[in-house]
């Protein structure tokens, strides 16, 4: 029997709908007490899944909203056990009496993640759908959204549940054999399933592969802006931005640190990282702002050279050019459009050079188009891309252990040698999906929730 859970689901600012959640065994008893029927019908005896008016009633009785109400009886809900929805007026005095009066009525307060957590523990979703439903909530782009929906609908789930069920026939093939020497049961042959390690280890590693762009996808490019002090790295920023998120002056060495904002440019997610100045200084604060800048571009998924047009280059231009290029996806700014050129697009190295004036905004728009071509689209975001490090990780073990039992099958060595490598896979693809993942990793990840999901 579960106990009965409430919580708020909707956001503490003022808005036109608020809901109050309920989830558990006797959840619409619960509910009944503090919400009346209009047609004077108990709560408990509400049509499934239809949405029925009444009356919302604080702690002491008094009447404070009219709501509607939607009972929803287990295993068919979201969590798989009763659940009860109150959508009244979004106030928050009015959401708070409300929960306050479940409390009283028999509810308890809900856990961070705890009706999803319901969902996973009561089989109506894997892992990978209940760690898809906090990404779909934080999804910053469409793409993002996109493919969180995709998993929550399964799509991972799609993808591994074959590799671990093909896993689970070798598994069982070999006991069956080893148990039952006497059944009439085809012998079992490690060069039978060379095939089937093959290609695990081929639709694991391809899934694997999606990472890198996944990573991007839910968290955004990490793109650092280099030059040398003055050329408008700063200025860029707060243009990006649409306000003045960094400080701008004519006083070289101005930025000492990195400075990070989270942008959007058309369907691109920027982590921008604005950093000082790349030059000589005998400043030791500044020195220090220098090597950030340069060991930043180093780890950026995009460094972003800008430089000022208006005057010639110089050897502090070369030398934030040379770090800029030294990652792997790279483009130029040719900055101060608005005060002429002097600097060629021919005189950076760079594949993408865009003129521009922060100052005005001209040119910004030609961003969004070199961002296309370095970050193409791809595939399709359905829910197959992985964006989960957890998860990633748990496929990298899978994939390693699977390639050291394809090489110990070509070695020729015992069936039980072999599979305990396939047994180790298995139970980190059981990590991924849930099957075989510890306690504590559940609770972890379901930390991640607000309260009312």
């Amino acid at each position: 029997m579960a106990d009965v859970i409430a919580a708020v689901a909707t956001g503490k600012s003022p808005c036109a709908i608020g809901i109050l959640r309920l989830s558990g065994d006797g959840a619409a008893e619960v509910c009944g007490k503090i919400f009346k029927l209009q047609s004077g019908t108990p709560l408990t005896e509400a049509p499934n899944r239809k949405l029925v008016l009444g009356e919302l009633l604080d702690e002491q009785g008094r009447v404070i909203d009219q709501a509607l109400a939607v009972y929803t009886r287990g295993p068919h809900s979201y969590t798989g056990e009763d659940t009860v929805e109150l959508q009244c007026h979004g106030s928050p005095a009015v959401l708070a009496a409300g929960l306050t009066a479940l409390f009283h009525a028999g509810a308890r307060q809900a856990g961070p993640g705890e009706f999803t957590k319901r969902a996973f523990l009561n089989g109506r979703m894997d892992l990978t759908q209940a760690e898809a439903v906090v990404d779909l909530i934080d999804a910053e782009t469409a793409d993002a959204a996109a493919n969180a929906a995709g998993q929550v609908g399964g799509a991972l789930l799609r993808k591994i549940g074959p590799v671990y069920d093909k896993l689970t026939d070798l598994m069982s093939h070999f006991h069956a054999v080893l148990d039952y020497p006497d059944e009439d049961i085809d012998p079992f042959t490690l060069s039978g399933y060379e095939n089937t390690v093959r290609m695990a280890v081929r639709d694991l590693a391809a899934l694997l592969d999606t990472y890198g762009r996944g990573r991007v996808l839910k968290h955004g490019a990490k793109a650092v802006i280099l030059g040398r002090p003055n050329v408008g790295k700063s200025s860029l920023l707060n243009a990006l931005a649409g306000y003045d998120r960094v400080i701008v002056t004519d006083i070289p060495g101005t930025t000492r640190d990195t400075v990070e904002e989270t942008v959007r440019v058309g369907r691109h997610l920027l982590r921008l990282l604005d950093t000082a100045g790349i030059r000589e200084t005998a400043d030791r604060i500044e020195q220090m702002g220098v090597q950030r800048a340069e060991q930043a571009a180093s780890e950026a998924d995009l460094a972003i050279f800008v430089c000022d047009g208006s005057v010639p280059l110089t050897e502090e231009d070369q030398r934030a050019m040379d770090a800029a290029l030294e990652c792997p996806r790279s483009l130029a700014l040719l900055n101060k459009t608005d005060l002429g050129i002097v600097v060629q697009p021919s005189d950076l190295w760079f594949e993408y050079v865009i003129p521009v004036s922060a100052k005005t905004g001209d040119g910004l728009e030609m961003l969004e188009t070199a961002l296309d071509m370095i970050f193409p689209e791809g595939e399709p975001c359905d829910g197959s891309i992985l964006t989960n490090a957890r998860q990633a990780g748990a496929v990298l073990r899978a994939v390693k252990s699977l390639e050291s039992a394809e090489l110990a099958m070509k070695r020729g060595q015992t069936p039980d040698a072999v599979l305990c490598d396939v047994e180790a896979a298995m139970e980190a693809l059981g990590e991924v999906t849930g099957r075989t993942v510890r306690e504590d990793i559940v609770s972890r990840i379901f930390e991640r929730f607000c309260v009312g999901k």
